[in-house]
């Protein structure tokens, strides 16, 4: 992702940024407390995402540009990290109300005694794809290969880290067998990959579609619909959602339910609208100068959204099953499934 200061208040630069979150999420979660649990016109909420100008985040800020947050009375302040695994940190520190990312964070944030819930699932598909380099196309050609090799990940302990270790595992290849190097997505997961500093790596459109563009790689794996999902990962995999602590919800079960209304509303909108459409609604530099190719890639991701914000059926149990292959702490814990996400509010929108 572009780390552009328009949108990134938490970087990697370390403390001192991450003092400075603290100290504006603390003025939103003031705002939002004043407000109340029902809210009103302008109230505050802060929501991190796991990379703005990512495909697979696209109904975050769509939301925000088709004016239906500000629609449902709520001052949403759209904040931006170039890995989930950044966003959760964010999350649970307290520093914003919610996070969008992949849902297999709740899973993992339970076995760890953290009580977060997905509230609004806006896909059945992970939207990722194994890439792999030109010099290397020949002898990577399935996770199979994966021994030895460098496999770049957005962070450690994100989401691509999480699938990487699965498909490695599913294929024969010990976690301990290939090394995860943390190179974020555009720019620097390109030029990673030109520069030969990973053999392959799991990344997202828009970034997919310029390697392809610039003919830097190749594709591995593709998992951006729910057949690539259903044939590498063996059913449904909810991926990106908004996510949230579980008490945050239960105290604020009228602002939860406005910004859900929000995202279904846009959700439905995405699924009536061509990839030209949805892009022309977005930031100008999202498409970083080629329109074209943008809009092709938001083509290839579509069909991984939902259009009602339902988590899918048989979808928890397949992120348990991923999970459970390769991460000890949630192979050997019992985890409470039903508590890892809700349907309440997406029922509850008319």
């Amino acid at each position: 992702m572009r780390n552009t200061p328009r949108y990134a208040c938490l970087t990697a630069a370390g403390l001192l940024a991450l003092s400075s979150l603290t100290a504006c999420a603390n003025d939103a979660a003031g705002s939002t407390a004043d407000s109340g649990s029902g809210g009103g016109k302008g109230e505050t909420v802060k929501i991190m995402v796991g990379g703005l100008d990512k495909v697979i985040y696209l109904p975050a800020m769509l939301t925000q540009r088709l004016g239906y947050f500000k629609g449902e009375g709520l001052n949403v302040q759209l904040l931006s990290e170039p890995a989930g695994v950044q966003a959760e940190t964010a999350l649970v520190a307290g520093q914003v109300q919610g996070a969008v990312g992949f849902y297999d964070h709740t899973l993992d944030l339970q076995v760890k005694g953290k009580s977060v819930e997905s509230v609004v699932q806006f896909s059945h598909a992970p939207g990722e794809v194994e890439v792999v380099s030109g010099k290397a196309a020949g002898s990577l050609t399935s996770p199979k290969d994966f021994k030895d090799r460098k496999l770049g990940v957005t962070g450690l302990g994100s989401s691509t880290d999480f699938l990487t270790k699965y498909l490695a595992v599913k294929n024969g290849v010990d976690v301990s067998e290939f090394t995860p190097v943390a190179v974020g997505a555009g720019p620097t997961f390109i030029a990673a990959l030109q520069k030969g500093a990973i053999d392959g790596g799991m990344t997202t459109d828009p970034t997919v579609a310029t390697i392809l563009d610039k003919k830097a790689g190749k594709v591995l794996l593709d998992m951006r619909t729910p057949e690539g999902s259903q044939q590498a990962l063996g059913g449904p995999y909810p991926s990106s959602s908004l996510y949230m602590q579980t008490d945050w919800v239960n105290e604020h079960k009228d602002t939860v339910q406005k910004l859900v209304n929000a995202f279904v509303k846009t959700l439905k909108w995405m699924s009536t609208h061509s990839a030209d459409e949805i892009a022309a609604q977005m930031p100008a530099d999202y498409s970083q100068g080629d329109k074209a190719l943008y809009a092709q890639a938001i083509k290839s991701t579509l069909p991984m959204f939902t259009d009602d914000g339902v988590m899918p059926q048989g979808g928890p149990e397949t992120v348990e099953k991923v999970l459970k292959s390769f991460n000890p702490a949630v192979k050997n814990a019992k985890v409470d499934l039903s508590k890892t996400y809700t349907t309440e509010f997406v029922k509850a929108v008319k």
